[in-house]
């Protein structure tokens, strides 16, 4: 017997010290209704640690006992223990007999202490005590000795759990409650952080992988870098000999060409000596008739100044003619131009004095406006018969002191609350004891309608029977359907799944459905790179923003141009590290905006525009259409700038031309219109849109992917649709399949059960009769106590008036004196009148004022316009232009007079011109003559240099052919072969020894010729470059030469070779071009395999990771739901064997069937439970529908089943057979008494044939005097001893006196509640 004596000081309805008990194994609580048996109970719950709001009541305070008359004493606390006794192996209950006791009083209880010590096991005692202070406040208490919460709780937890409400629990409750029982919660926290490794490690696992799989494409390209730079070696080296052999052919056949050359010029320099003297014999006779004639140009040439001087003075004087007429003509416009500013400065200063007329007339307007609202308000506060009014001093002073009233009242209100609480729990009791006097009279009425329903269920039997037949024929079938219907489910289900599958992966390739081209593949690749290595490089402006709309997206994309598919970096450093990358790598081009110097418009310029945007709806700034963050907001500004997107062409041609919008050049603005038309800051309109702004502003298109969300969601409802249809899926055929095995199996069970049915029937009957007999006797006790709930009723409302009149007697002493002095009877009326009107008035007198406010200061704007000054200002510069005009029309007349002068002078000196120039003309025919005969000697001598001259350009021809030849070859660094340097110099000497007289002679005959050479520097023998060329020419050693190559060839045919190297060579350089190699791709290649192998040893070292995490998840769990599984089975089969034991009779000898099942079998933990009970002779029904005894009956089953895997030390019920028959009852009883030697058992009961069957009683009555609960305690088991001591002495049949137990029994209960 665990739990052995109760001691309660003032808890609830027990008054003073009590000491309850002692319990025995199997111990009923009895007493009438009311007297305090669930107080009792109360008290065992609150010792076991249960809070105060689960015991009746809102706060600890409400637990105590509190005397009538007392409930405002604070003195008084509460403290409730419970002494509990672990037995020691192998003790027993002792023998002697107890007897009856009365009340507990010091005297009694050491008188029944002794007597029942024996009784009592031996073992360790511990006393579990909770405490309520006079404050309200609870202590916890083990053997005395103040514990912690978690203390006391811990040690509660080692003698037994608390198990209630089986019946009501939830799959996820009753799971969790199996988890505590198995101990498989204990491996919770070590499942989750296993599970979590396991996910973190395949994380783990993908990543590497991923790298790996990135490092080895890597290596694949760079592999292909390293082969291509390979060839592209090979074609050097080629395309080098090559141009070797080709150069070589080339300066063989310049050199031998250049030294023929030289041999026919030097021929051609003898033959011109001799006519050049014949030329140097006529020159002289042209030189004198040239000084005849020059003599004649010098008169003719001075005559011609004269006349061109006086020519200047008259061009001179005429532009300033000019220049002063038009000058007249400007300030002739200026003085009307200020004639017409006077005349409107004057107009504007009269209607200057009009608009400030109006102001005023306006500001008086709404002076006038706020003296009438205040005069409607007093008028209105004057309106109200028998409110009064305030002033508005005295109303800003009642606000105060209605605060101070509310203050003031406070604590009143709050025992009125309590009083109010008072009175609703009295009207609560009241409505209890009405509504089990209801439930008497339905229970009543329900037995009565019994007993007419038991006479015809023997009608119905045989007619149950054939319905019975039928009904299994039909389940059968029906079973039969539904396999047909969960195949056909199933295969509809997979076909709408792969769908969603394949809707899936196109939303999930959204991005790359978007990037069809290779060229944008590849940039998007490069991108990715460039983040990989550059944590700055930030993404492409277009996936950075987006506009705020649809129709935004074409405008968005022109305004921002290609700067829209530019990567934003957060430095300019980081931004040429990426131009680096991508060079060395020869990824291609990018354009990257570097957000720490880009260039933005500056705020002013952006706010006004945005200003002028928000007066005119029609176009608003690109910047302000883009969402994006802040943090690249820099980066939009740069690319769209100040740009508008207007609606229309038309509203950008205004924005863009109109005057009030662009006043100056500066201020002018680049507008895009909704359709993609543009109109630049220079004028220039652009139309149209191109296939690719078309696809750039696509990128934000989600039309399409917006299809395939609602096809998805349509077949995500035909899915769920599919599934409600059959019953939430293939878990709902398996229900409905067990359902109807049940449903079968019940039926075919019912037929013979319906023989036993009518014996139980008539049995019914007479159970029926008695309980309406004694619901009679009921009756009359529940209207005794229902008057004295209505007395109580009565007193607890007598006690909210009292209280009502305190809060309102601390409201009038505020009130009052106010009221006094304001005149004012009744402020509630004058808040409700007046209150209302009070917010309107200040709220339209506040708007009177800030308008009048706006007005004053435009007034005081006009006032400080000064018109004198303007119209002062433009008089004077009037009068300044007329004064001008004046002067320049005088300044025109002198000027004419000198432009006539100088016209007549200049007609004299043009007669003498005309003189001079004839003799001049007569001395120029003379020179022709003579030049003639000059001209033919020229000739001859032309002839000769001409043909010089052409040996002369070949020659230089061919210089520069070798010289460039030569510098060709150095440029695309050929390397030519040479001979040894002692060789060249000897055949320099040779040559120059050979030809120095013929130099010498050719430079004293030919000065004139000498100095045409001097312009070509590749026709002068001496020239440095040249002599250098030769030098480099003779060096070249031609001996590795092919002989086919030194053959002399037509032009022709020269042609064709050169044509053919110079082919083979263009076809190399093509394709080496072409290749573009990597060149230090050999040693990335090296390094990117060690790269490689060390990602490769990471992902088998995760991946080795991973499994271990695995196997120890898998060790974890099957651990895990094994607990739980062995748990399950064991309470699950005693659960079987229990309920069918509770439920089977003489007529029910199969009893009923009751079991556990789960949702998921694999991890019983993380799904749910269902605890299905099927009573006898009823079909399979959920738990919610079966009836209060059905449920009793396996709430109680499940109890005890879970006791025989887990045992507890005692159970304490309350009123468990409130809903049984009494068939039932006697078969708990009976389980209870078997089983009473494994636990102690404590429970209330009203049914004597439950707590007769008891070893020991406690009896719970009403003390009237004290208003409080009493207990006596009755042994049961001295009954048995004395009945088995008489039957040793009698003879009579033992059989006649087992009726005469109960009664006994019975007749001592009587005595004691007596």
């Amino acid at each position: 017997m665990p739990v052995t004596y109760l001691e309660l000081e003032n808890f609830k309805s027990y008054s003073g010290t009590q000491r309850i008990g002692p319990f025995f194994s199997f111990t009923c609580v009895v007493g009438p209704n009311g007297s305090g048996k669930s107080n009792l109970m109360d008290a065992i719950s609150f010792i076991l640690g249960v809070q105060s709001r689960d015991l009746r009541s809102s706060q600890m305070k409400d637990l105590i006992f509190r005397p009538p008359g007392s409930s405002t004493d604070d003195t008084l606390s509460a403290k409730a223990s419970l002494v509990y006794v672990e037995p020691d192996e192998g003790g027993g209950d002792g023998e002697e007999e107890g007897g009856v006791m009365g009340e507990n009083n010091d005297t009694q209880e050491e008188q029944r202490e002794g007597r029942l010590s024996k009784k009592l096991p031996k073992g360790k005692t511990t006393i579990f005590s909770r405490i309520i202070n006079t404050k309200g406040a609870g202590e916890y208490q083990i053997n005395h000795k103040t514990v912690t919460f978690k203390q006391y709780e811990s040690k509660l937890a080692s003698i037994g759990g608390d198990v209630e409400a089986m019946a009501r629990k939830s799959p996820k409750q009753l799971v969790e409650m199996f988890e505590n029982i198995s101990g498989s919660a204990e491996l919770k926290e070590e499942y989750d952080a296993a599970l979590k490794a396991k996910e973190e490690a395949e994380q783990a696992t993908i990543f590497a992988f991923n790298k790996t799989k990135e490092h080895k494409s890597e290596r694949r390209v760079l592999k292909e870098q390293k082969e291509e730079a390979e060839k592209f070696h090979e074609l050097l080296e080629e395309r080098t000999t090559l141009k070797t052999n080709y150069f070589l052919w080339l300066l063989f056949h310049i050199h031998s060409d250049v030294q023929q050359r030289e041999t026919t010029r030097v021929e051609l320099l003898d033959e011109l000596e001799e006519h050049q003297k014949i030329v140097s014999e006529k020159e002289a006779v042209v030189k004198s008739a040239k000084k005849d004639a020059s003599k004649a140009r010098n008169v003719t040439s001075s005559k011609d100044k004269l006349r061109i001087k006086l020519e200047g003075d008259v061009s001179r004087l005429e532009p300033d003619v000019i220049a002063s007429s038009e000058a007249i003509q400007a300030l002739k416009k200026r003085v009307a131009a200020d004639e017409k500013a006077v005349n409107r400065i004057k107009k504007e200063k009269d209607a200057h004095a009009d608009k400030v007329a109006a102001l005023q007339e306006e500001i008086e307007e709404y002076e006038a406006k706020e003296s009438e609202l205040q005069t409607e308000y007093d008028e209105l506060k004057q309106s109200e018969d028998g409110v009064g009014a305030l002033t508005e001093e005295q109303e800003v002073r009642y606000e105060e002191i209605r605060d101070a009233a509310a203050v003031a009242s406070a604590a009143p209100r709050r025992e009125l609350q309590s009083a109010v609480r008072a009175l609703e729990s009295a009207r609560a009791k009241a409505a209890k004891v009405a509504e089990e006097k209801k439930d008497l009279m339905g229970r009543k009425e329900e037995a009565e309608r019994s007993v007419n329903e038991l006479k015809q269920r023997t009608e119905k039997l045989e007619k149950s029977l054939k319905e019975t037949q039928a009904s299994l024929t039909s389940s059968e079938s029906e079973l039969e359907a539904l396999q047909n219907t969960a195949s056909e489910y199933q295969t509809k289900r997979d076909a709408l799944e792969a769908q969603l599958d394949k809707i899936n992966n196109t939303l999930r390739q959204a991005k790359d459905d978007r990037r069809q081209g290779k060229e944008e593949e590849r940039i998007t690749n490069a991108i990715a790179a460039l983040k990989r290595h550059f944590p700055g490089v930030k993404g492409r402006l277009v996936d950075l923003c987006r506009p705020s709309q649809n129709r935004y997206n074409l405008a968005v994309t022109v305004a921002a141009g290609k700067d829209m598919d530019a990567v934003v970096c957060d430095t300019k450093q980081t931004a040429f590290d990426c131009i680096k990358y991508l060079r060395d790598q020869r990824i291609g081009t990018a354009t990257f905006l570097p957000l720490d110097s880009l260039q933005t418009p500056s705020p002013e310029s952006t706010e006004r525009i945005r200003a002028m945007a928000e007066n005119d709806k029609r176009y608003r700034l690109a910047a302000d259409v883009i969402r994006v963050n802040d943090e690249f907001r820099r980066a939009v500004l740069y690319a769209v700038g100040n740009t508008v997107v207007c609606d229309t062409l038309d509203v950008a041609r205004e924005v863009c031309f109109s005057r009030n919008v662009n006043s100056n050049k500066e201020d002018r603005l680049k507008a895009v219109t909704l359709g993609g038309a543009v109109i630049s800051k220079a004028g220039t309109m652009t139309g149209g849109v191109t296939k690719e702004d078309s696809n750039r502003a696509g990128r934000w298109s989600e039309q399409k992917l917006e299809e395939l969300r609602n096809k998805k969601e349509a077949l995500e409802v035909e899915k769920a649709d599919l599934d409600s249809q059959v019953g939430r899926g293939s878990g709902g055929h398996t229900a409905k399949a067990e359902d109807l095995r049940n449903n079968i199996g019940s039926l075919r069970n019912k037929e013979q059960y319906i023989k036993s049915d009518l014996e139980y029937s008539m049995k019914r009957l007479t159970e029926q009769k008695s309980l309406s007999k004694s619901s009679k006797q009921m009756f009359s006790k529940l209207e005794k106590q229902e008057a004295q709930c209505e007395d109580a009723v009565q007193h607890a409302t007598a006690t909210v008036e009292q209280h009502r009149k305190k809060v309102r007697d601390v409201e009038e002493e505020h009130y009052g004196p106010f009221r006094e002095e304001t005149g004012i009877k009744d402020l509630r009326a004058y808040d409700e009148a007046i209150g209302k009107a009070r917010e309107e008035f200040v709220k339209q007198r506040t708007q009177i004022r800030e308008h009048m406010a706006k007005l004053t200061a435009r007034l005081k704007y006009e006032d400080e316009k000064d018109f004198e000054d303007k119209l002062s200002k433009a008089t004077k510069k009037k009068a300044q232009h007329e004064s001008e005009l004046e002067s320049a029309e005088e300044a025109e007349k002198d000027l004419v007079a000198q432009v006539s002068e100088a016209q007549a002078k200049l007609a004299d000196a043009e007669a003498e011109l005309k003189t001079a120039t004839e003799k001049e003309q007569e001395m120029e025919a003379v020179v022709r003559e003579a030049r003639s005969v000059l001209k033919e000697a020229e000739e001859d001598c032309s002839k000769v240099s001409k043909a010089l001259t052409n040996e002369e350009s070949d020659l230089a021809r061919l210089r520069q052919k070798l010289h460039e030849t030569l510098q060709k070859a150095r440029v695309d660094e050929v390397d030519l072969p040479m001979t040894s340097d002692d060789d060249v110099e000897m055949d320099d000497v040779g040559e120059e020894s050979q030809m120095s007289s013929t130099a010498r002679s050719s430079k004293r005959r030919m000065s004139q010729h000498a100095t045409q050479e001097s312009s070509t520097a590749y026709s002068q023998r001496d020239n440095t470059v040249v002599a250098k060329d030769r030098r480099d020419a003779g060096k070249v050693d031609f001996s590795s030469m092919e002989d086919e190559l030194r053959k002399s060839l037509s032009a022709a045919e020269e042609e064709k070779l050169k044509r053919k190297f110079e082919s083979k060579i263009s076809k190399l350089t093509a394709e080496i071009e072409g290749i573009a190699p990597n060149m230090k791709a050999a040693e990335a290649f090296d390094t990117m395999t060690e790269r490689v192998k060390e990602t490769m040893d990471g992902f088998n070292t995760t991946k080795e990771e991973g499994r271990k995490a695995n196997d120890r998840f898998n060790k974890i769990r099957k651990a895990r739901a094994h607990k739980f599984n062995t748990a399950f089975k064991q309470i699950d089969e005693a659960l079987k064997i229990i309920y069918t034991d509770m439920t089977k009779s003489s007529k029910h000898p199969l009893g009923g069937n009751a079991y556990l099942s789960l949702d998921d079998s694999d991890e019983p933990y993380r799904g749910g439970m269902k605890f299905n009970a099927m009573p006898p002779m009823k079909r399979f029904r959920d738990m919610e529908q079966l009836s209060g005894g059905e449920k009793t009956i396996a709430a109680l089953s499940l109890l005890f089943a879970i006791h025989s895997f887990r045992p507890a030390p005692f159970f304490i019920m309350d009123e468990v057979d409130a809903a049984l028959d009494n068939v039932n009852v006697l078969k708990v009883c009976n389980y209870i008494r078997q089983r009473s030697s494994d636990f102690q058992c404590i429970v209330i009961s009203l049914k004597d044939m439950f707590y007769e069957r008891s070893e020991s009683l406690v009896g719970i009555c009403r003390d009237v005097s004290s208003s409080s609960s009493r207990t006596l305690t009755l042994d049961l088991t001295k009954f048995d001893k004395a009945k088995h001591k008489t039957d040793k002495r009698s003879t009579t049949d033992v059989v006649d006196e087992s009726p005469e137990k109960p009664k006994r029994r019975k007749t001592a209960v009587g005595s004691v509640t007596e």
